[in-house]
């Protein structure tokens, strides 16, 4: 009897056969090519660039408008973004078998977007209804308990959930909620902090979000005419020469932006209620002009800075060397999946969600340098009188105490 040799001979099918990559990430010189050797790149510039000008003459128009209409913007966009990240994991023979499951994932939306703006908006929700005492006190309430509000909307849809788990699913659904909280994680929590940006003043929120347009044209302009040399595979088209140009003309645009918007004094004003119209205010320390002497062979004898440019090209940095990550972590994603865009809402850009992934990283960046470094550090009056009565002896502290109601008794009969 012969023996088989089907399992040893190369020339069969099954030995021929090999697994495939899921990811199947092409090969930066035989898949996708740079776009200095793209044959229809122009097509894609002009598309590109007439979408990004409609894009820019919209923002203008948004931003003239003022804090409550950038808001606005703000929340249909994330609504836009969680709707396209939604829409990435469903399939539509499940979704009929579960009606309401989709309900579910926004009723988790609002209950995140209730606390997160709650919480970021409360001071300037009160500030605007001082003047009537019944919505003061409404609002006041509201505020008070809102955590408990948000948890009791949590449990409810987290009660929903358990209750609409149906036999053979349990996989699809159970994907679907964790898919759901890490979009409130990863996406809608990054993003909401935008919000705290915009009402410490309209400059950082369009400052910011300018050195990413910047460095995002620059970059594919640099690589468009000058790229060859691949700087990662998660993006084929990215190129060495596109991320350092990029660099170059963002930390520029940074120094001299920062000095022409820093100018505008209704881009600088802190808003405290949820009013509209433009504010007047001290532009503050940050934004007043300090003169530096120039050495005598310089056309002009000084030149003057704002303390913000200095800060700006932190910013500069953290938006060419670090926000480009956020790009990338969503390429890398996409291939996961393996799609080409996240939606299809811009012409030549894609999806909102991918206009936005290195917006996100930096409104986290601005938002916590913000917080750390501009707004001046206070104290309650309460931790102020504790500091200095520790520092002071038992008879020391009496003396203290009589000469602040002698000072009181003044100011109370008008002596002082």
């Amino acid at each position: 009897m012969q023996k088989s040799n089907n399992h040893s001979n190369p020339s069969t099918p099954r030995a021929r056969h090999r697994r495939r990559s899921s990811e199947a990430i092409p090969d930066i010189t035989n898949g996708t090519p740079l776009l200095i050797n793209d044959t229809e790149k122009y097509k894609s510039m002009r598309i590109r660039v007439y979408s990004a000008l409609w894009m820019l003459v919209g923002f203008i128009l948004i931003v003239y408008l003022g804090h409550l209409y950038i808001c606005a913007m703000v929340i249909v966009i994330q609504i836009l973004m969680v709707a396209e990240l939604f829409n990435l994991l469903r399939r539509a023979h499940e979704n009929r078998c579960l009606p309401g499951f989709r309900l579910l994932n926004w009723h988790f939306f609002f209950t995140a977007m209730l606390y997160v703006y709650g919480r970021i908006l409360s001071q300037q929700l009160v500030n605007t209804v001082t003047s009537d005492k019944f919505l003061y006190k409404l609002v006041s309430g509201l505020i008070k308990y809102q955590m408990v509000i948000c948890y009791f909307l949590y449990i409810a849809g987290f009660v929903w959930f358990i209750l609409t788990l149906k036999k053979k699913m349990y996989k699809y659904q159970f994907s679907q909620y964790a898919w759901t909280h890490m979009i409130l994680i990863v996406v809608f929590s990054q993003s909401s902090l935008t919000v705290g940006n915009i009402f410490e003043g309209i400059f950082w929120f369009v400052f910011p979000a300018l050195l990413i347009a910047i460095n995002d044209i620059a970059a594919y302009f640099f690589g468009f005419f000058f790229g060859k040399t691949p700087l990662i595979k998660l993006s084929p088209k990215k190129t060495w020469e596109g991320f350092i140009g990029a660099s170059v003309a963002t930390m520029i645009s940074a120094f001299v932006f920062a000095n022409i918007l820093g100018g505008f004094q209704w881009l600088t004003c802190r808003r405290k209620d949820l009013s509209t119209g433009w504010l007047q205010c001290d532009p503050g320390p940050l934004f007043k002009p300090e003169y530096y002497p120039l050495p005598r062979w310089f056309l002009w004898k000084e030149i003057s800075v704002l303390p913000v440019q200095w800060h700006a090209l932190c910013f500069g940095l953290f938006a060419s060397i670090i926000a480009p990550f956020g790009g990338f972590f969503a390429s890398g994603f996409k291939r996961a999946f393996n799609i080409k865009d996240f939606g299809y809402s811009i012409p030549g850009h894609g999806g909102f969600t991918d206009r936005m992934d290195c917006q996100m990283v930096m409104a986290v960046f601005a938002y916590i340098y913000i917080q750390s470094f501009i707004i001046p550090q206070t104290y309650p009056v309460e931790i102020i009188l504790d500091q200095i009565l520790r520092s002071l002896t038992f008879e020391e502290q009496k003396e203290l105490l009589k000469k602040l109601e002698l000072v009181l008794a003044e100011r109370q009969f008008g002596t002082i």
